[in-house]
């Protein structure tokens, strides 16, 4: 489904979305409109499902980030919950998970009020959920959205 070229343009692109197409068909070898042609095609199929800006969480105010396992009254599959908790704006990820819990959710908030407030109040309204467990984050030492190439094994980012 992907060639190398389409690699290497991936690549390129989750290093800076925001590289010039001039300069991706300068790395990879190839004239500009047949990158851009590529890239539309990448687009199309779902492999590129959008760009986005990295925002320091701290220029928000939002310096705690943390991990909330969420225990929910649900059929087996059933994701409410989940949809519920997505709605929620200081929920950043929500995922279906495998254990004792149904749900790990990543918060980004103010402080351990703000956190206690929106256990509390935002994810206490949501009659499906049962129990809450957080962590709260001290130091992030990695955190990307790149992703390795499975076949060759080898990390990026």
């Amino acid at each position: 489904m992907i060639d190398d070229i389409d690699r290497q343009i991936l690549d390129i692109l989750q290093e800076n979305a925001r590289t010039p197409n001039a300069e991706i068909a300068r790395q990879v070898g190839m004239a500009p409109s047949a990158i851009l042609e590529r890239i539309r095609k990448l687009e199309e199929r779902g492999v590129i499902q959008g760009y986005a800006v990295r925002i320091n969480p701290d220029a928000y105010g939002l310096g705690l980030m943390a991990y909330v396992f969420v225990r929910a009254d649900e059929r087996a599959g059933a994701l409410t919950t989940a949809e519920q908790m997505a709605l929620i704006p200081e929920v950043q990820e929500v995922h279906h998970v495998a254990g004792e819990d149904c749900f790990l959710a990543k918060v980004r908030v103010r402080g351990t009020r703000e956190l206690g407030e929106l256990l509390r109040d935002r994810f206490g309204s949501i009659e499906t959920i049962r129990s809450t467990r957080s962590t709260i984050v001290l130091d992030t030492v990695k955190e990307t959205t790149m992703l390795y190439e499975p076949e060759t094994g080898g990390s990026r980012g």
